[in-house]
């Protein structure tokens, strides 16, 4: 069983940053990928950004350019930087790893105030 343990959500102005991670409690796999759902209120699950191996990276279209997924392999993490966050960048921020079988964690609070 793997489990996901996500971090560093918290109430941010607009324009500001924050660093999510992201810490399994297996090793990772490299030929998983591994990434980044947010759910907003009143709103479907969406997809943020993944990454498979080290540079096999995929991002939303809204968040290409301001969001960053990196991976400490030795550390069993990933992170997302969000930067030039915006109020509709607000939502629960999920971590999800695996192919056949997936796992998610229990979410971070994103919250930026105009």
């Amino acid at each position: 069983q793997v489990q996901l343990v996500e971090s560093g959500g918290g109430l941010v102005q607009a324009g500001g940053s924050l660093r999510l991670s992201c810490t399994a409690s297996v090793r990772l796999f490299n030929f998983n990928p591994m990434g980044w759902y947010r759910q907003a209120p009143g709103k479907q699950r969406e997809f943020v950004a993944s990454i498979r191996g080290t540079s096999d990276l995929n991002y939303a279209d809204s968040m290409k350019g301001r969001y960053i997924i990196t991976k400490d392999t030795a550390k069993n993490t990933i992170y997302l930087q969000m930067n030039s966050l915006k109020p509709e960048d607000t939502a629960v921020y999920y971590c999800q790893y695996g192919a056949l079988k997936i796992y998610w964690g229990q979410g971070t609070q994103v919250t930026v105030s105009s």
